[in-house]
Formats: C-alpha cells, structure tokens, sequence
C-alpha cells in the first residue's frame, strides 16, 4: 500500500528499517534505534500513518518517574480485557525508539495486528509525537526534579506534559497529588478529564518536588479522583475505584508502584468506560511482573536480591521507605552518565538514617565517592568503597553470602549490574 507524501510507501518502508536492523545487529549494535531513525528520515509520516490505522487508537504516558512500569501495568490489563495491544517495548521512549519497535511487528502493507497502542514517551519527545499523532487518550504521571541538565526547570517540564494533554484527543488523566500535573486541567477544554490519587493518610509519604519544600497541600485543594490508594496493605494495596474499595496483591516491588498501579487502573478505566471488567482488571493487575529493572526481585547464589531504581529525592525516599533495611546487605551504585543525569546533587535531598541500624555494605560506580560522603553525614557507615561495579559486585556477593541482598542504582548502573548479574542468574533480556 502506497501513502501520499512517502516515496517509498509501507512497503518500502518496512522493507528498509528491517534491512537497517540487521545491520546493526550484525555490527554488534542492539538496533533499538537506529533503524527507526532511518525510516524517519526516508518517510517522516510512517509513524502517524501506522498508528492512525488501529482501531482503538493511542495511549501515552509520559511523566518524570514511573513511565516504564506504568506503561507494562496498562498493558496488561488491557491485555486482560481480551485487547491486542502493541508497546515500545524495547524500552526507548523516543519517537524513533517507537518507529523500531513498530517495525519489529508491522506487517508488510503497514498494519499492525492489534487493537490499541500504548506507548511510554520521554517528556520532551512526546511533544513532537503529539504534534504528529494525536493520542486518544494520555496518562500524565509527575514532575520531578530529575535530569535537568536535560530538560531545564521542572516548570519547563510541565509545560511539556501540558502540550501532551492539550494534544490529546479524548481523555487525559491526571496525579492529582502532584499540583503542577494536577493544574494542567485548567488548560484543557473539550477532553475528558479523570484523576488518580492518594487518601490523606498516604499524601506525607509520596511527596511531589514542592512537598519537599512546603509539605502537601491541603485535601480541600483536590479533585475527586476516580482511583485512589488508600492503604499500603502486606504486599499490595487497597484502592478505591468509583468509590468501590478493593484490596489486592501486586507482584511489582514498592510502594511508588503501588501508586503507578493506580494511575494505570485510571487510564484503563476512562480507555475502555462501561465496557471495563472490573474483576478481570484486578485479576490483571495482581499478576503483571515487574518492568525491566524495576523493582526486580532475583535469587542469586540462593539468596534474593532486590534491584531498586533510583532517579531523583523522591524515588530514592520511596525506594528507602518501601523496604526495611534489617535483615539485608545494601549496596548503592550511583553513576552520572547521561541517562542518569549529570547533576547527583539531588543526594544531599534525600535522608538515609534508616540505613545506619544495618549499614552499607558496598558502595560503587562513577560517583561512589560522593555518595560515600552523603552518607557520612547522615551517620551511616560503610563497608567498602570501589568505584568499578564489576569489583563491587563481586566483593559484595562474596562478604555477605547468608543475607537477603539489595541494589539501590542508578539507571546506566543499573543496566551494567543487570549484565554482570546475567553470570550469576537468569536475567530477562533487555
């Protein structure tokens, strides 16, 4: 099938990012990438012209933190509710990140068997996929103090999610505890408008970036939300969904996705309207794994080992406050690559004395040393110091054999651990 404005058509299109990813894999490149730059480049309208075909249209999520486990929660419980759903799930959030996974699945004439898309698009580059593809209905999660190298003040980045919402054609839905995200309402007009949030007793202990500074704002100030969590229950939460309270188990780590799994319960729910199962939704969500390097849990030399995430003071208290130190060998691996973010003075925001009782036992990456001394002043010593993660992890696998282990790591040291722990254990591939 040939399209107005390409000269290669889907076709030729498809045919040529293909050729493109084998030559990269072939190169020794992963080929996430660069095969949807291609396709860009020789046929900028392949994304809006696949995409405008499915029948249900397009989800996005975009915020600062949780996109990528939020993105796998509403993808399977749409899944649960019998839909075909196509995902970035390469795990690039950039457009042509999309493009690549998109040819990964699409067939030769253009089309992808499914039924709705749900895509996990990094802030800034969301807004060009907007302008280009207009989603049917956006999730709009947070904004937080994290790479601003990147991306400028968070004012910025708001700004950034408003033009998302403002792009979206039918509903968006909104974390009424963060008020930048929640103000974002004020500039909408004809789309719907839904909310995910907190009961009062949870709002101290999920801060927004100004909570940190002036403490959470008042309940009068909010919006009825048409899911909120209202209790951290033993490994799951309970939630109110249209004032029906339900209590269920969740296989994910951590009390922050906890609260992402009420923001995927929101999307979902304003997505499908009357025709939701209710039931099947919770069933779906009690079941949905981890996202890569989310909160995963492996069993390392018979003992468990907890990956945590860390990206900024919020995620970092979270991380902190949802699992108990005692008991456990802690080691913290912070690196300043670009994806991490180059700016790690965000540390000095976050209050480690819960991990003094147990102490640290190994601390690495590129900037092992500054953590060394954060933690210092907040009086929690150390083991060791060793900068190179491959050492790291060797020397804390060895010195504590008989304990439950846990990582708190950046994202790029995150990415390195996963493969220096794929020698250990089976390692989902990335």
């Amino acid at each position: 099938m040939g399209s107005a404005g390409s000269g290669l058509g889907s076709v030729g299109s498809v045919l040529l990012g293909r050729a493109a990813r084998a030559v990269t894999k072939l190169r020794g490149g992963g080929g996430s990438a660069f095969p949807g730059l291609v396709v860009e480049k020789v046929d900028p309208k392949f994304l809006a012209r696949t995409l405008h075909r499915l029948p249900r249209g397009v989800i996005v999520v975009s915020g600062t933190n949780g996109k990528t486990t939020t993105t796998k929660m509403v993808v399977e419980l749409l899944q649960g509710q019998g839909l075909k759903v196509f995902t970035n799930s390469s795990g690039s959030n950039f457009t042509r990140g999309v493009v690549a996974s998109i040819l990964g699945e699409v067939r030769l004439d253009g089309r992808l068997d499914a039924d709705i898309a749900v895509l996990e698009l990094d802030e800034a580059h969301a807004v060009h996929f907007v302008k280009a593809v207009q989603p049917h209905h956006s999730l709009l999660l947070n904004v937080m103090r994290d790479q601003l190298d990147r991306f400028g003040e968070i004012d910025t980045t708001a700004g950034l999610l408003r033009t998302i919402a403002e792009h979206t054609q039918q509903g968006v839905v909104l974390n009424r505890e963060d008020p930048r995200v929640r103000s974002i309402a004020h500039s909408l007009r004809d789309q719907q408008v839904d909310y995910f949030g907190l009961s009062e007793a949870l709002r101290s202990h999920f801060p927004s970036d100004d909570d940190f500074r002036s403490g959470p704002s008042a309940a009068a100030d909010h919006p009825s939300a048409d899911v909120v969590l209202e209790a951290l229950t033993e490994g799951g939460g309970r939630f109110t969904l249209d004032g029906e309270s339900v209590t269920t188990a969740l296989t994910v780590n951590g009390a922050y996705n906890t609260f992402n799994a009420a923001a995927a319960l929101a999307v979902v729910r304003q997505t499908l309207g009357e025709t939701v199962d209710s039931a099947a939704l919770i069933d779906s969500l009690a079941k949905v794994s981890p996202a890569f390097g989310r909160g995963e849990s492996l069993t390392v030399q018979g003992r468990s080992l907890d990956l945590v995430l860390v990206k900024n003071p919020s995620g970092f208290r979270l991380g902190l406050s949802s699992f108990a130190p005692a008991g456990v060998a802690t080691m913290i691996a912070i690196n300043d690559n670009y994806a991490d973010g180059r700016d790690m003075s965000w540390l000095w925001d976050v209050e480690f004395a819960s991990l003094a009782e147990e102490r640290v036992r190994m601390i690495s990456g590129v900037r092992a040393y500054d953590m060394a001394l954060r933690l210092k002043y907040d009086g929690v010593d150390f083991d060791a110091v060793e900068p190179d993660l491959r050492t790291a992890l060797e020397t804390f696998l060895a010195d504590n054999p008989d304990q439950p282990a846990r990582i708190f790591c950046t994202y790029t040291a995150m990415l390195a651990l996963r493969k220096l722990l794929g020698a250990y254990t089976e390692v989902e591939a990335f």
